[in-house]
């Protein structure tokens, strides 16, 4: 039998997967010990692990996160307020699919950025879609987008995504404006889909970022109550490694 056309017939039906594992068991000197219903399984099992990594990776590119995290490399030798059981909770990904929030809060560089991505990362992983979004640059480009005709189309493109990380809430006042354009975002999310949001600013403050009182007690309303929450405390871990390597370096001299 020609196994070339067949070949051919399964790249046709863009099945690649099982396009790799029968090219690889052509080149099996012992393959022959293998019933056709083990050689079948063993080329489904391929192109599933090739289609969840395709649609992993478009997951990812999609999400823009800000930093190449994982789980995995989450750190916690330096006494910053981590939970591990906590984070571990997390990591099920289990307050996704229960619609709930997180929060992360703390100094500059104690991980809070690299934390929120690695949680979005995982979510990725188990299927979720996530997106990545500074609240400056958001607030900027739902301003833009009343001008263009796009505030719609991008309310609605980021009420559907599962999980949305919100990152460096309050680094600026938040206008009345603004308020209206992040309570639409904050309402077309509540209670279906889940956002992370990282800020320097403790929770008890946040009311105050926000320039309307009335806008900023809806939209914490809808963003707090439940919520996971994450107080990161501590020194810089930037400044922990600068030092760390300058102490290296030192030594080798």
């Amino acid at each position: 039998m020609l196994i070339h056309p067949t070949l051919d017939q399964l790249r046709i039906l863009k099945l690649t997967g099982m396009v790799k594992a029968l090219e690889e068991q052509m080149q099996m000197a012992d393959i022959d010990s293998l019933s056709f219903e083990q050689r079948l399984g063993l080329m489904a099992d391929r192109e599933i692990t090739e289609r969840q990594n395709r649609h992993l990776k478009t997951r990812l590119r999609k999400a823009r996160l800000r930093q190449s995290a994982s789980v995995e490399d989450i750190d916690y030798r330096h006494p910053r307020g981590l939970d591990r059981a906590l984070v571990a909770k997390l990591q099920s990904c289990d307050w996704i699919k229960e619609r709930h929030n997180l929060i992360v809060t703390g100094p500059t560089g104690t991980g809070k950025t690299f934390l929120a991505c690695a949680l979005a990362h995982k979510a990725c992983r188990e299927g979720f879609s996530a997106l990545y979004l500074r609240i400056p640059r958001l607030l900027q480009d739902l301003f833009i987008s009343k001008g263009d005709g796009r505030y719609a189309m991008l309310l609605k493109s980021i009420a559907k995504t599962d999980l949305l990380l919100l990152d460096d809430w309050g680094m600026s006042k938040i206008t009345s404006e603004q308020s209206r354009d992040l309570l639409e975002l904050i309402d077309d999310r509540h209670g279906l889909r889940s956002t992370l949001i990282t800020s320097q600013f403790p929770v008890d403050h946040w009311h105050e970022l926000i320039e309307d009182p009335t806008l900023a007690d809806a939209i914490l309303d809808r963003i707090i109550h439940d919520a996971y929450k994450i107080n990161l405390k501590g020194e810089s871990m930037r400044k922990k490694r600068s030092a760390l390597t300058k102490t290296e370096e030192c030594e080798k001299h």
